[in-house]
């Protein structure tokens, strides 16, 4: 079997990479990469999975038809060791007839370092060429405070010490506008694409609070604070963001092994995240922006991604998160957990967990959406039902979507929660699936599958704070639910895990009516289930 070899030199035996059916980059690499370092015009924070399949890859496609000249300039935290591949990815689209499309992309012009690369990132951010910043970081890659609403130790330090040399990510990246304010005060546009609701506002609550203190504290002029609230200068779109992208797979890593490229297996490291340098991910993307780039833009529109109005890039994500996508991930992620299931595609063959989805996306969800007009929710939540979310190929795991999930409750179902409650129309009391999904959740919480066996629940900022409250309950216990509300009441009344206080609503009876259910006994998770989706 002939090698392949993922760097500037194997890559010139293009031949040899056709034939095994991968599509390579159809520009001059070296002249792009030239060109980027001379005028940035696109930096990235976050060079994740997300980015390589959706950011990178859609760069690539207009860099081979000639519409862009410059790539992307990404930034990860800190160097580890050198280099490999030479800034190449692999990206294997996993399409829901079974196909894989193997690309190579090399729109990833230069690799930066947040810690220990200070003076080429300040050098690209005073450049006058540079119009936008993306970032992918998670939600939680924006928060200056912890699970208590008090700031962070790191984040009191940077806002005491100042500028220079800060600690927290949030805190460089704020010393970067400053770079670019003392450039001239040069427009630019710092666009979060992470996927969590108003994204935008996130990333400028934190560029705010750090050039406010530190304006009060004496480290920067105001004129400091003025360009970051001056939309003209600095501006902050909200963009909505979706493509499953899954960690990486073995069966796809020796999918590449078997065309020749060593070393693709994934590898777990000690706290248990999957790497590779190929990335798998699934056909459908979605990329919406709000136009608001005061420094001009790449026409990014011409690889597929939208560019519309602040408001209709809310109503597209309040679908997307609120409704027709996400939501049905967290109750496939928290159930598919509890009954013992290792593929996200395998829990739409279960019949129950088929009808949670479709129950709480079409007939509690639905109701919500204000139509964007770009994208249609029923058209979009049928692709996610029939397409997307079985698509078997798709190696996706319960498990990885059930991280953070304390982080993710209060947009994927208490924004539907507020709706109805704010509704003339509709009555909170007519919600019987979501509070299913929350009542799941605290079951969860116990670490005991569906089986009576002890299982690892997946990373979470709030995971052992809300484990407590259920620390003296166990799997069997015959409680009540005015006995479980009581235990649990505390926790029902936490509108930041859940979006709304679940005791003033009137939802925590049904909540802990369910629960006390779910604990019944082994078995009983499946019982209440099956029960509950079929009335």
């Amino acid at each position: 079997m002939s090698k392949l070899d993922l760097s500037e030199v194997g890559l010139r035996d293009r031949a040899a990479w056709e034939e095994k059916g991968y599509q390579l980059p159809q520009y001059d690499r070296a002249e792009m990469i030239a060109a980027t370092k001379a005028y940035p015009t696109w930096v990235h924070f976050g060079a994740g999975n997300i980015f390589k399949a959706l950011h990178a890859a859609g760069a690539q496609r207009l860099l081979n038809e000639g519409i862009l000249k410059t790539g992307i300039i990404a930034v990860e935290r800190k160097k580890k060791g050198e280099a490999v591949h030479d800034g190449y990815s692999v990206v294997v689209t996993l399409k829901a007839d079974g196909g894989v499309e193997k690309t190579v992309v090399g729109s990833v012009a230069e690799s930066c370092y947040l810690y220990g690369g200070e003076e080429r990132l300040a050098e690209i951010f005073r450049a006058p060429s540079l119009q936008m910043v993306t970032f992918t970081i998670t939600e939680k890659g924006y928060s200056l405070v912890d699970g208590k609403g008090e700031l962070q130790p790191d984040v009191v330090t940077d806002l005491s010490n100042g500028p220079e040399n800060c600690l927290t990510y949030m805190g460089r990246v704020a010393w970067l506008l400053l770079q670019r304010y003392n450039a001239g005060a040069l427009p630019i546009a710092m666009v979060s694409t992470d996927n969590c609701s108003h994204n935008g506002d996130k990333l400028k609550a934190a560029m705010v609070c750090f050039a406010e203190t530190w304006c009060k504290n004496g480290f920067v002029p105001q004129g400091f604070v003025d360009y970051i609230e001056d939309p003209k200068k600095v501006s902050f779109p909200w963009t909505m963001i979706d493509k499953i992208t899954p960690s990486p797979d073995r069966s796809v890593g020796a999918i590449l092994e078997q065309d020749g490229l060593e070393g693709f297996a994934p590898t777990v490291n000690a706290r248990g995240t999957v790497t590779a340098p190929f990335v798998n991910a699934e056909e459908s993307e979605y990329l919406v922006f709000q136009d608001d780039f005061p420094n001009g833009r790449p026409p990014l529109e011409k690889c597929g991604f939208y560019f519309t109005a602040r408001e209709t890039v809310d109503k597209v994500e309040r679908m997307k998160v609120c409704t027709c996508l996400n939501p049905l991930h967290t109750s496939l992620a928290v159930y598919g957990c509890l009954l013992g299931f290792q593929r996200i595609s395998a829990e739409m063959k279960d019949e129950d967990l088929h009808k949670l989805v479709e129950r709480i996306g079409y007939v509690e969800g639905l109701p919500v959406v204000t139509d964007p007009g770009i994208i249609k929710p029923k058209d979009f939540i049928d692709t996610v039902v029939n397409v997307r979310i079985p698509n078997p190929f798709m190696p996706d795991t319960p498990q990885r979507i059930a991280t953070d999930t304390s982080q993710k409750l209060p947009i994927r179902f208490g924004e539907t929660i507020k709706a109805y409650l704010a509704s003339d129309t509709l009555d909170v009391a007519e919600l019987k699936l979501i509070p299913l999904v929350y009542a799941g959740w605290l079951r969860y919480l116990m670490a005991v599958d569906d089986e009576g066996k002890a299982f690892e629940p997946s990373p979470d900022p709030l995971l052992a704070s809300s484990q407590a409250y259920l620390a003296d309950i166990h799997l069997g216990d015959a409680l009540t639910a005015d006995e479980a509300e009581a235990k649990l009441a505390e926790l029902l009344h936490n509108k930041g895990i859940f979006g709304v206080d679940l005791i003033e609503t009137g939802l925590s009876k049904l909540v802990c009516r369910y629960f006390v259910e779910l604990i019944a006994g082994p078995g009983a998770v499946r019982k209440t289930l099956h029960k509950y989706v079929n009335e």
